[in-house]
């Protein structure tokens, strides 16, 4: 299917049906086959994929009447919806960044389901996944084939460095917290 295999892929995963092909190992392969149509196939998967995870989130939007269910002051809900506000989009964005996995599916449903603004979870989608899908092309384009085992050998760093960058946006939204009472 070429191209295409990487637009269906991308847009049924994101959409919520987990498939056994991953859409990383495919940007990868392609990359590594025809490195010069490597923007195609970035463009492919964070299209496809960026369709899929809104389309998940309308779902949500549309059908998530759990969480926003009246509840008194002192209960779960309410402080679920207070952090998912204040860190909701940090906890999106890194698995969408990371290609290890990660429970992005859960932090996509609280987006629509909590009325997170749509630019924001647009522009929190697009720029993990073209950061992702760009930087795994690159590593097909100057690897070739020696690329997958090159994130296999690294799946721990991987996962350290989104430790790290959770911990970082974290503290970053922390400080924007201060600087904006500050004001």
């Amino acid at each position: 299917m070429g191209p295409w295999a990487i637009l269906l892929v991308a847009f049924i995963d994101s959409a919520g049906i987990p498939l056994a092909v991953g859409l990383d190992v495919l940007v990868v392969l392609f990359s590594t086959q025809k490195p010069q149509l490597a923007p195609l196939w970035v463009g492919l998967a964070v299209l496809g994929s960026t369709a899929g995870t809104v389309s998940l989130f309308f779902i949500a939007r549309r059908s998530g009447g759990l969480l926003l269910k009246p509840e008194p002051s002192d209960g779960w809900r309410p402080r679920f919806r207070e952090w998912f506000h204040r860190y909701g989009l940090v906890t999106l964005f890194i698995p969408a960044l990371i290609p290890i996995p990660m429970p992005m599916k859960f932090f996509v449903i609280c987006s629509g389901c909590l009325g997170i603004p749509l630019s924001h979870f647009l522009a929190t989608v697009l720029l993990a996944r073209i950061l992702r899908y760009s930087g795994e092309a690159y590593l097909g384009v100057q690897m070739g084939e020696h690329s997958k085992l090159f994130l296999d050998q690294h799946r721990w760093d991987f996962a350290m460095l989104a430790v790290l960058l959770a911990i970082g946006l974290y503290l970053l939204v922390r400080v924007s917290e201060r600087l904006r009472s500050a004001r």
